[in-house]
């Protein structure tokens, strides 16, 4: 991507709101990671595609390796609550012209692949609690 398509595409982020352009950059590094892991290292300009199921559970991966216990909390940060989320940044980016889709793709391919408070834990932190002592 060039600079100006970079311009671009934030701008157009910002006008849609609904998450933030951090948000796009970790979708850009699940879908590296979904297709690395489909396609391995192969060489070559051909189309590596990878399905919604494959992007959601690398962007589990990558979420559960960079924020551990708190990748939930970052999510939801980010106003990503469940794997449709992802799909609809996924199309936001299809919309703008910035990533392809095949005939048989659908945003529905993003609908409840996992249940996030399953995929990422159910951790809360407890500020201000002690344990008690005897």
């Amino acid at each position: 991507m060039d600079l100006e398509q970079i311009d671009k595409l934030e701008r157009e982020i910002r006008r849609d709101g609904r998450y933030p352009p951090e948000a796009f950059e970790f979708l850009h590094h699940g879908l590296e990671l979904a297709t690395k892991r489909r396609h391995g290292d192969e060489p070559g300009p051909r189309q590596r595609h990878v399905t919604g199921q494959e992007l959601c559970e690398a962007l589990r991966v990558l979420a559960i390796e960079r924020w551990g216990p708190l990748a939930l909390e970052v999510l939801r940060r980010w106003n990503i609550r469940t794997t449709r989320d992802f799909g609809e940044m996924v199309y936001l980016m299809i919309r703008l012209r910035m990533m392809g889709k095949q005939e048989s793709d659908d945003i529905s391919d993003f609908d409840n692949v996992y249940d996030f408070r399953q995929a990422f834990g159910a951790y809360q932190p407890s500020l201000g609690q002690h344990a008690e002592r005897d």
